[in-house]
């Protein structure tokens, strides 16, 4: 076991926790769909992926789902919350949706910036002192010995676009992570299972503590120079309990998840709720070997602080609810729960001038309030992926929502999401013609 789960360790590194794919293309699809809404069955494509991974040898369950204006959105839900767990994975079942939390973080910050209690370009060091002379690697993932002072300062639109040069233990290599690992700057969990390999360090105890020790750490590049996948979004965090004066998991709940009714989006499951939590997987060679079983998730414990970037355990009714209120420029069931013009700003492309993002993390594109956003043909796509399989996307000028929810990883390990970006596409193309 121990040698299977080192194995996983090493497939998960770097671009492996982020399968961006199934964002890609969609824009181009998606126009006019709403006049499709009388259609009683609009994933057929779909949901014959689903049946087809869902089985002995494959995936216990999985949710698809799309939703357009006008009528509540289609599921499609196969299976059961894990091979030992038989109870049917539903709509309400609990997921491990890990950086998908970003979008959550990044438009709590867009809301502050709309009532004025924050600034997009105010300078970090404003609300976080210890961040106001930072030093730069010469070399990205180089010596952390050799270094510069940062050209500019950080801001807060460095921090919710990955453009901040602040590192992230999952991504880099070398000294500099290990210097990360030492100092418990780990923004994320994965299993109760103390195993080498997998467990890269414990977290530190509490938001500010994290803080602290991150500003203590070189940054990889100059702050608005380059796109490097970050933990930005955690320390956001703690920039929201510093203006606000309230703990970042109690913020987000009070001004996000509660005027939204998701009520089943949390950091920590409660113990009442265990029963619907999914079991995670580990892929290896084609395997699926349970890593955080349901009834004994590492996320029934209280974590060490509120990850920002990768800690919320959500349904898929959940985050479509959260999607929904993002196309409906933030109101839902005749509820205000964001500003609008912090809605329509943190979808749009924030990245600095000149900065670009990868490849291997859906290039060609800009980068919101912790979301891709989609340009030419996907104009006006945003959404995010985590590293369990879990994809949630909305198009902000058809109002549409698609979301796939499965818990395996690294989520490139298997030709699931590429299979179902293929039928998602083939789906809308033929709602396109029924109009």
């Amino acid at each position: 076991m121990i040698r299977s789960v080192e194995t996983l360790e090493a497939a998960m590194d770097r671009r492996a926790l982020l399968v961006m794919g199934a964002c890609a293309g969609l824009g181009a699809m998606m126009p006019r769909l709403a006049l499709a809404a009388s259609d009683p069955e609009l994933l057929p494509r779909v949901r014959a992926v689903v049946e087809r991974w869902v089985g002995p040898g494959k995936f216990p369950g999985m949710v698809a789902s799309l939703g357009i204006p006008g009528r509540e959105p289609q599921y499609v839900a196969r299976g059961s919350e894990g091979f030992n767990d038989g109870d049917p994975v539903t709509a309400d079942s609990l997921f491990r949706i890990y950086s998908m939390t970003k979008p959550v973080t990044g438009m709590a910050a867009m809301q502050l910036i709309e009532q004025g209690k924050l600034g997009l370009d105010q300078p970090l060091y404003d609300i976080l002192p210890k961040y106001r002379h930072m030093m730069v690697q010469d070399t990205y993932d180089g010596s952390i010995t050799e270094l510069h002072p940062a050209n500019q300062p950080i801001t807060i639109r460095h921090l919710i676009t990955h453009t901040s040069g602040i590192g992230y233990s999952i991504i880099q290599k070398g000294p500099i992570r290990t210097l990360m690992e030492e100092k418990g700057l780990v923004a994320g969990q994965i299993s109760r299972m103390k195993v080498p390999g997998l467990i890269r360090g414990e977290a530190v105890d509490g938001l500010d503590v994290f803080a602290d020790l991150l500003a203590e750490v070189p940054l990889v590049a100059d702050p608005g120079s380059r796109w490097s996948y970050s933990m930005g979004l955690d320390l956001m965090g703690r920039v929201i309990e510093v203006v606000t004066g309230k703990r970042f998991d109690a913020y987000l709940r009070e001004t996000v998840f509660e005027p939204a009714g998701m009520t089943s989006t949390f950091f920590r499951v409660p113990a009442a709720e265990a029963h619907r939590l999914t079991t995670n997987y580990g892929a290896l060679g084609g395997v699926l070997v349970p890593i955080d079983t349901g009834a004994d998730s590492i996320y029934l414990d209280e974590p060490p602080f509120p990850f920002g970037g990768a800690g919320l355990v959500s349904s898929p009714r959940d985050y479509d609810r959260f999607l929904r209120m993002l196309a409906q420029s933030g109101t839902i069931d005749g509820q205000r729960v964001l500003g609008e013009q912090a809605v329509r700003t943190g979808t749009r492309d924030l990245l600095p001038p000149g900065v670009t993002i990868p490849a291997g993390f859906g290039g060609a594109a800009g980068f919101g309030a912790g979301g891709r956003v989609g340009k030419g043909a996907e104009a006006g796509v945003f959404g995010w992926s985590g590293a369990a399989g879990t994809v949630g996307m909305v198009d902000m000028i058809h109002a549409l929502r698609s979301q796939i929810f499965v818990q395996f990883m690294p989520p490139t390990a298997l030709d699931l999401l590429p299979e179902f970006q293929t039928a998602l596409k083939a789906d809308v193309m033929a709602l396109l013609e029924k109009r």
